[in-house]
């Protein structure tokens, strides 16, 4: 992520710390809870880890393998999701989130798929962010990722195009397509600012080849934001 203007990168990363053990603390003893992807996820991780060592009992649903190997290695117990049929609580960060709606976009990391189902099958969905992801709309500074099967994947993408969007496979630092967890390739679709983004995440499921995209839409209860001033809870109006 990059650090807003006039900000430098360790009170960047002091915010997320800030908002991450805010977010730790929501979780009570016994719960089964969902761990999100990403920097500011791995920040959660390690202070659930932490409250554990001081006597919380919990076990979670790990959403990347990358989450699963710090959760294995810092000792919070695992379950998959075919194990439960239900999470009390996920916390995950985000790419964007929109200010008022707290609809959000995911998936720069590369785990938007299992997220989303972690997400779906949670009780209460909470993400944490630092202030610098809030956003007037989404689409602003991220495209939407897009996980489409690698057989063909040039037709979804030509669908894509066809709702105004101007997809780019994704690649890794060697030049291959990006393949995520579970073994498909994700197109980083560019919409620029998002109108009506629950019609838009409509239209993108229907297309034959998506797996899922990055438009977490109606899932989130809260947003906990670490700030200059502190941490703030935003909420559904």
């Amino acid at each position: 992520m990059t650090a807003q203007p006039g900000r430098q990168r360790g009170a960047v990363d002091e915010l997320k710390r800030l908002a991450a053990a805010y977010a730790a603390e929501l979780v009570e003893p016994g719960m089964v809870v969902g761990l999100g992807s990403g920097s500011t996820a791995e920040l959660v991780i390690r202070e659930l880890a932490s409250r554990m060592r001081a006597g919380l009992a919990l076990r979670s649903v790990a959403t990347s393998r990358r989450s699963e190997r710090l959760a294995r290695r810092l000792g919070i117990p695992l379950l998959t999701p075919e194990e439960v049929p239900a999470i009390d609580l996920a916390i995950d960060g985000a790419d964007e989130v929109e200010r008022g709606t707290l609809e959000v976009l995911k998936g720069r990391g590369g785990a938007l798929v299992r997220e989303k189902l972690v997400a779906s099958l949670a009780r209460r969905l909470v993400i944490v962010v630092d202030d610098s992801k809030l956003v007037d709309r989404l689409g602003e500074r991220m495209p939407v990722p897009v996980e489409v099967v690698p057989f063909g994947w040039t037709v979804p993408a030509r669908e894509l195009e066809r709702l105004g969007g101007k997809p780019v496979l994704r690649l890794t630092a060697s030049g291959r397509p990006y393949r995520s967890d579970n073994g498909n390739v994700i197109l980083d679709v560019n919409f620029g600012p998002l109108d009506q983004p629950e019609a838009l995440a409509r239209e993108i499921k229907l297309i034959t080849g998506v797996v899922d995209h990055g438009l977490f839409i109606d899932l989130v209860e809260a947003v906990v934001v670490g700030g200059p001033s502190g941490v703030t809870v935003l909420r559904r109006a």
